[in-house]
């Protein structure tokens, strides 16, 4: 099997992408307005904002958003989250780092990520009813379902990630 090059100077352009945020600010106040109200609610259900943050980011690391891993990467660290534990957060059941509590709730944001996963869905569901009240349950959702949308408005605008200073 012969591999194809593509050499830079004859490749087809990338258009410019929109950033839809700033296209339609509208309704990406609307979403702004959607997440300081899942803060509210999750804060209300007893998650502290590490927890917050630790489902903004594996959700993140599953959808590939840098500029959202950027973001909560920082806030993460700002409310006091080791470096060990966001380093190995991608494998989270592989360690004793985290909290029933924790996994629990990773577990129900990485199925709100994955929904056609009817099998994971359940499992996740199942170990979140176990540790989590419903009012958690629902806010992990939450958290989950909002860091999810800005993903994709991230993702498909092409956010940049600027060097740190």
């Amino acid at each position: 099997m012969s591999g194809t090059t593509i050499d830079a100077a004859t490749a087809p352009a990338t258009p410019r992408r929109v950033f839809v945020d700033k296209q339609h600010p509208e309704p990406f106040r609307a979403l702004r307005g959607t997440a300081e109200a899942v803060r509210v609610a999750a804060a209300e259900a007893g998650l502290d904002r590490r927890l917050v943050e630790l489902v903004n980011l594996r959700v993140s690391q599953l959808n590939g958003c840098a500029y959202c891993l950027d973001v909560h990467t920082k806030a993460a660290l700002q409310e006091g989250e080791s470096t060990q534990r966001l380093g190995v957060l991608p494998a989270w059941r592989d360690t004793a780092l985290f909290t029933a509590h924790e996994r629990a709730a990773l577990a129900l944001a990485e199925a709100t990520t994955l929904p056609a996963d009817a099998v994971l869905q359940e499992s996740a569901y199942r170990e979140a009813a176990a540790v989590l009240t419903e009012q958690q349950i629902s806010a992990v959702a939450w958290v989950a379902v909002t860091i999810n949308a800005f993903n994709r408005v991230s993702i498909l605008s092409k956010h940049p990630v600027r060097p740190a200073r």
